[in-house]
């Protein structure tokens, strides 16, 4: 069975905030760090634990916040008393990141979501669990936005747009309007995607990239990368 079919959907990940459970966050690097900021910060919820595979326990605290291993999680912090938010990047297409969310979920754990304050929501989206919206992502009506999504800061989501799970949607990526994003896709920085083109799932679409046709799955679009002049910085007359 599929990551996408165990998880289950919320609607409202705002009202989430209102109940101020500690939320433990799987994962001790950046996006967890990370996550764990924007948790406190705008939702006043604190980090109870920060947790990672016992193989890769390292460290007993990160930022003054217990790590505890995931074999010893449940012992420790109880899922009827906490809530999980899996804080993983988008390696292995969002693979990794998906299936921590199927053993969170195995272990009892309710995934949490998050939408920053900042985001204008021009309607209530569907939004499913382990989201992570950030701050200044406009969110236009008839959205639907599926399981463990990650869509960082400034980006823009046109009305009536499907992104399917596990996808991790990076800054200022323009999603024009009825664009259907496929399950566990990546888009690029300063990426931009036409109206009404479906991206296949799977998919890698690089920074800066236009796109303006639909996209087979497992399709990689590069972004065009400037290349250097011939000369220094320092011969330059004009700045």
């Amino acid at each position: 069975m599929s990551s996408s079919t165990r998880m289950d959907t919320r609607h409202s990940p705002r009202s989430n905030h209102k109940r101020k459970k500690e939320v433990i966050i799987f994962g001790a690097g950046e996006i967890a760090e990370v996550a764990s900021f924007y948790f406190a910060k705008d939702a006043d919820r604190q980090t109870a634990t920060f947790v990672v595979d016992a193989k890769y326990f390292k460290e007993s605290h990160l930022n003054g916040v217990p790590v505890t291993a995931l074999e010893e999680l449940v012992a420790a912090f109880p899922p009827e008393e906490y809530e999980m938010f899996v804080g993983l990047s988008y390696s292995n297409l969002n693979r990794d990141r998906a299936q921590k969310c199927v053993e969170a979920q195995d272990k009892g754990y309710s995934l949490t979501s998050f939408i920053h304050s900042r985001s204008p929501l021009i309607c209530e989206p569907h939004v499913g669990v382990n989201c992570f919206i950030l701050e200044d992502v406009t969110i236009q009506p008839f959205v639907e936005i599926g399981n463990n999504v990650t869509i960082w800061s400034g980006t823009h989501v046109g009305h009536h747009v499907k992104i399917g799970d596990n996808c991790f949607i990076t800054s200022h990526v323009v999603i024009s309007g009825g664009v259907h994003v496929g399950q566990n896709c990546f888009v690029g920085v300063n990426a931009t995607l036409r109206d009404h083109i479906s991206i296949g799932e799977f998919s890698v679409i690089g920074a800066g990239a236009l796109l303006l046709e639909s996209t087979a799955p497992e399709s990689v679009y590069a972004g065009t990368a400037s290349k250097p002049t011939s000369f220094p910085s320092t011969r330059l007359k004009r700045l």
